[in-house]
């Protein structure tokens, strides 16, 4: 394309067009897997002061501020409504895309707009693109781009300046994802591939941008260190880190070049260290690349820069560092977001000069060939974006296509029971706990799965295994005291309330639940101490309110009863007990017409709500209050 403001334009559109109608499917998608957990579920993204926390505390479960900052703005745009999100996140990608035309071409290199629309339609990206949370991958990037883009100002201008807000765009970069960590060696190689060599004063330049680097790689590796908690995601040592780091390349090198079976969670390698086999991939990268500086001044600088860049930008995934997601695989696609741009490049460059020679007074082979690869891109990117829109789609391809990713199993059983499809789900989790018997969560989701199902007893079994294998497992020691309770077992309820407030002692509904059980033992100031607390951390808590009012009931002490059902109502106005209950403690005050009026709407709630026992005793209270 030529150069000129109108033909950028066009261009620009061109390119934002096809990528929201190619990721039409997700942009009507909901939220998958932790994109709850890490926006909409967020206390810190839902709070006053999470802007302040995110920037200047170590709560988040990932130093990432720039990104964190942006979800809390999202969220008091759109809420728990999916489509702001993918809409946000989908214009970001269109910008990496042009980011990466325009910074293709200020290298001089072949066909720079027709890469920049292959990135945008490429299927790997929709692991990026399509998945909410992965916003740290495409705001990452156009920081990460920009940063390229003022360097290359700065070494053609030699101002200062320039080069001041190149650094200051990196260190925003990182502060969005660190991945983007590379960038020093990537200027390094934009520099070298514009002048043939690197000098001194560019390896001066250099220096500055390592110490953010150092700085935040340190920082990250030490978040990850702290979120496994001990938990070992590798079994092998260095050397078979180093066996891994030379096979992963190759493995996204194929997804790139030829995008066909694609997966949320691949199977995870079991490399052998011992056989020279696995040693074959690793050395031929090492010949590749010497063969590439051999003939770096010829047909081996193009490779060297493209190819280069593709490994560089690998390497913090290369299997190295330890990270959360080994736990389930060694790769991922999300995680060459900004890597296969260099194969891209390559690749429509090759075919930009190949095209170019047979153009010449024949049938425009540029045109039909570019047409044909965004046709191809486009629809198999569609199809993909239209697996990420929801939750069991994305897991229900994920086990078809690896049937032993336990997580998958564990993930597409949870969607099925909250769907309502317990048969299904309980399936899905025995198999995820087949193929990982030292399972929590498994256990814990059997439990809730069978409780729904009517069977308590296997419920408890199920929950007290969960119990056993993570003994730290709040939410499962609060069911399985809720299991207890329904079955009036007193002490073992209140014995499994008291073990989730030890792991989770913010979990205002195990204070109201264990404050429950000591009411029900006579034991009211214990109760009472843990309603308090309950309200401490949620003051708008209907059930706490009620119970306290309960508490001052068995206390004689009408008027403050009277207060806390009057808070519980107003709270939550279809109350049924709270009213029932407001009419005695007004019935006893001497306020007859008062405590029968909620006495009736006791009577009309619990009918609209089933509960025929205390619709019942509402409306014998009426009558015995009217009768002479």
């Amino acid at each position: 394309m030529k150069n000129g403001w109108r033909t950028f334009a066009w261009g620009c559109v061109v390119v934002v067009v096809l990528t929201m109608v190619t990721y039409w499917p997700a942009l009507r998608g909901g939220f998958i897997w932790d994109d709850g957990v890490m926006i909409t579920e967020n206390p810190m993204v839902k709070a006053p002061d999470g802007l302040y926390r995110f920037w200047f505390t170590a709560e988040a479960a990932d130093y990432q501020p720039v990104t964190s900052s942006l979800w809390w703005l999202e969220w008091r745009l759109w809420g728990d409504h999916a489509a702001g999100y993918h809409v946000v996140n989908v214009l970001l990608h269109a910008i990496d895309a042009i980011l990466v035309w325009v910074l293709l071409r200020r290298l001089k290199i072949p066909g720079a707009w027709l890469a920049g629309l292959v990135f945008a339609l490429h299927p790997v990206n929709a692991a990026s693109v399509a998945w909410i949370i992965e916003q740290k991958n495409t705001l990452s990037m156009l920081l990460f781009a920009f940063s390229i883009l003022i360097y290359l100002k700065f070494d053609e201008e030699n101002r200062w300046r320039w080069y001041a807000l190149s650094w200051v765009v990196f260190l925003a970069a990182l502060l969005t994802k660190t991945a983007i960590v590379m960038e020093p060696l990537v200027l390094l190689l934009c520099v070298w591939w514009r002048h043939g060599r690197c000098q001194r004063k560019d390896f001066l330049r250099y220096a500055p941008f390592l110490v953010p680097c150092v700085v935040m790689g340190l920082v990250t590796i030490v978040q990850q260190q702290r979120l496994l908690a001990g938990e070992s995601v590798r079994t092998g040592g260095a050397v078979s880190r180093l066996v891994t780091a030379g096979w992963i390349p190759w493995f996204y090198l194929s997804k790139a070049l030829l995008p066909v079976n694609l997966m949320m969670i691949y199977p995870k390698w079991e490399l052998d260290a011992s056989r020279w086999s696995s040693y074959v991939p690793g050395m031929a990268l090492v010949v590749c690349f010497a063969l590439f500086w051999w003939n770096r001044k010829t047909w081996g600088r193009p490779l060297l820069f493209g190819f280069g860049y593709f490994v560089v930008m690998l390497f913090p995934v290369l299997g190295f560092f330890d990270q959360g997601f080994y736990l389930y695989s060694l790769v991922s696609d999300h995680w060459q977001y900004y890597s296969i741009v260099g194969v891209i490049a390559l690749v429509v460059a090759v075919g930009e000069k190949i095209c170019r020679r047979w153009d010449e007074g024949r049938w425009p082979w540029r045109m039909v060939a570019g047409a044909a690869v965004v046709i191809v891109l486009g629809v198999a990117t569609r199809t993909r974006a239209g697996i990420y829109a929801q939750s069991e789609t994305l897991w229900q391809d994920t086990v078809t296509k690896n049937p032993e990713a336990w997580v998958a199993h564990a993930n597409l059983g949870r969607v099925l029971a909250k769907a309502g499809k317990l048969d299904g789900a309980i399936g899905h989790f025995e198999r995820a706990l087949q193929l990982k018997p030292e399972f929590a969560d498994a256990y814990y989701n059997l439990g809730v799965a069978w409780e729904r199902a009517g069977n308590i007893d296997k419920a408890i079994g199920y929950y007290e295994q969960a119990v056993h294998v993570e003994p730290q497992y709040a939410d499962a020691h609060y069911n399985l005291g809720a299991a207890f309770k329904d079955l009036g077992k007193w002490d073992d309820a209140m014995a499994q309330y008291q073990e989730a407030l030890r792991y989770n002692p913010d979990s205002t509904e195990a204070h109201n639940n264990l404050g429950d059980v000591l009411l029900r033992l006579n034991r009211i100031d214990e109760a009472m101490t843990h309603f308090n607390e309950a309200l401490h951390l949620k003051p708008e808590f209907p059930q706490a309110h009620y119970n306290l009012g309960r508490a001052f009931v068995l206390q004689r002490n009408m008027p403050q009863a009277a207060n806390e059902f009057g808070e519980a109502l107003r709270l939550k106005p279809d109350y049924a007990w709270a009213h029932y209950n407001l009419g005695n403690v007004l019935a006893a005050q001497g306020h007859a017409p008062e405590a029968a009026a909620h006495w009736q709407r006791a009577a009309e709630l619990a009918s609209e709500q089933g509960n025929v026992s205390l619709a019942d005793a509402a409306r014998a209270r009426i009558g015995h209050s009217s009768s002479p």
